[in-house]
């Protein structure tokens, strides 16, 4: 559902169904995630996208290069690309893949 919520750039219809899904005690993983990050990219919501990149980590749900990229290109949609390059230094230091 995340997915089509992407595909369909419905941002916050993806951010809803991850809290959803949180509340449920359902796991959510990497590729819900970056499902979420990439809806709120197209949406140009950056500001979510990097509270979801942050709330990945607190949750130890693995960060990779698709979820950098698609935060990177959210930023960069919002121009915020100070963000961006914030976000590809520490992609760079943390050895993402």
């Amino acid at each position: 559902a995340v997915s089509a919520c992407e595909k369909a750039g419905q941002w916050d219809q993806a951010l809803r169904l991850l809290a959803e899904m949180a509340i449920a005690h359902v796991e959510v993983g990497t590729i819900m995630c970056n499902a979420t990050v990439s809806a709120c990219a197209k949406g140009g919501q950056w500001d979510h996208a990097l509270r979801l990149l942050a709330e990945m980590a607190i949750a130890h749900v693995e960060v990779d290069t698709i979820t950098c990229n698609a935060t990177v290109s959210a930023c960069a949609k919002g121009g915020q690309w100070d963000q961006a390059l914030r976000i590809l230094v520490e992609m760079a230091s943390a050895h993402v893949k």
